[in-house]
């Protein structure tokens, strides 16, 4: 197959998928600010004029491949099992941790330069259109509903569990297995809204 051809191949989400991808992969190896969009083109496989029709800069498409690979928290409908949606919950944080998109966050966040470049966007438009912290979108669905106190939601409390995940990703070097988090989920998160040290489902 040329490479003509497997330029002019893929369309629509597909190809959307591939430079979402390749930034990924380009801002693990050189940084933030040393993204290129020649380098992105080069690594997707597709003309730079590409990128022009839907970005602005390299910049742009970093956050656009962020933002759409960033996962969303659902709760139970009828909120009817917290204990459940917050080990759950902090799953989902463990995997994206994991995964292409949360290696590089790690990246961005952990190297000065980058994190000037990009920490308030990232924070901005990222992580808050996506519930902002992991735990934050189960919270306030139980909350709303009447399950515990809505002012018991702080800030700090939102933070509990992606914090204590994150030092276990750091001082461990490996994921916390499922037992692990559901000791964060009946330890630490929630107590801090009044549901004893191992609550029942609420």
């Amino acid at each position: 197959m040329s490479d003509h051809n497997a330029r002019t191949r893929r369309r629509g989400g597909e190809l959307i998928k591939a430079i979402h991808d390749a930034v990924l992969e380009e801002v693990l190896e050189v940084g933030a600010g040393r993204l290129t969009m020649d380098g992105i083109a080069r690594r997707a496989a597709t003309p730079r004029t590409t990128l022009y029709r839907r970005w602005s800069d390299p910049i742009e498409v970093l956050l656009d491949a962020l933002y759409h690979q960033h996962p969303v928290e659902e709760p139970t409908p009828g909120a009817d099992d917290l204990r459940g949606d917050l080990i759950r919950a902090l799953r989902l944080m463990v995997e994206w941790a994991l995964s292409p998109a949360g290696r590089a966050v790690a990246a961005i966040l952990t190297d000065p330069r980058s994190a000037a470049l990009m920490s308030e966007a990232l924070f901005e438009r990222v992580f808050a259109n996506r519930g902002g912290t992991f735990t934050r979108t189960v919270l306030q669905h139980y909350a709303d509903r009447g399950r515990f106190p809505a002012e018991l939601l702080t800030p700090v409390v939102a933070d509990i569990g992606e914090a204590l995940v994150t030092k276990h990703l750091i001082d461990a070097g490996a994921p916390p297995t499922d037992e692990e988090l559901a000791a964060i989920v009946d330890q630490a998160i929630l107590p801090a809204i009044g549901l004893g040290p191992r609550a029942p489902r609420a």
